[in-house]
């Protein structure tokens, strides 16, 4: 019985090992990095939250200055329309709310587009004409498409009322009719 026990716990052992030597992963190299990649051209697709009809693209532009940013929404009353990089790429909230807040890695009051202290989400408001539509064309120097505080990702809100710049933390600029996340566009390796 002894000879019967030695053989099953060798038998079992070896079963083991085997397992144990095919599980393991190649050790890699842990100072190689990873290649860098410049991520240069990023776009928005803004679709309506519910109840709204408004929808367009923001595309966003590495340039010498910063970041171009270029809109095309339709779908709007006329007037001003506040117009934000929010915190989360999420918009699976029906009224647009999963998005979070401005995006504001720097901890800053909010402010217009044309300020140095504000949030980096802060890219003012779109004008809408009697057509209901808007477009917007700038360089923004603060918006960034690569490193820790890229805007990739992110999500993009048009709002129901004009920002004013100067209520906290939102410019007052009431609730969310369209919602788009920001992803990659193309890129330099």
């Amino acid at each position: 019985m002894i000879d019967r026990a030695k053989i099953l716990f060798f038998g079992v052992f070896s079963l083991l090992f085997l397992a144990a030597s095919c599980t393991q992963q190649p050790q890699q190299n842990q100072d190689q990095e990873e290649p860098a990649t410049n991520y240069t051209n990023a776009v928005a697709t803004i679709h309506p939250t519910e109840g709204n009809e408004v929808s367009g693209t923001v595309t966003f532009t590495k340039v010498e200055e910063g970041v171009r940013v270029q809109a095309s929404v339709e779908g709007l009353e006329q007037g001003r329309h506040g117009f934000h990089i929010h915190q989360f790429g999420d918009c699976s909230a029906s009224d647009g709310t999963s998005a979070g807040g401005h995006y504001n890695p720097h901890d800053q009051q909010h402010g217009s587009p044309t300020q140095d202290a504000r949030h980096v989400g802060d890219m003012g408001n779109l004008v809408a004409g009697s057509e209901g539509t808007a477009d917007m064309d700038y360089v923004d120097p603060l918006i960034k498409l690569n490193g820790p505080n890229s805007v990739i990702g992110r999500g993009v809100i048009v709002h129901a009322d004009e920002d004013d710049f100067e209520t906290q933390p939102t410019g007052a600029a009431g609730a969310r009719l369209g919602c788009g996340v920001i992803g990659i566009d193309s890129a330099e390796e």
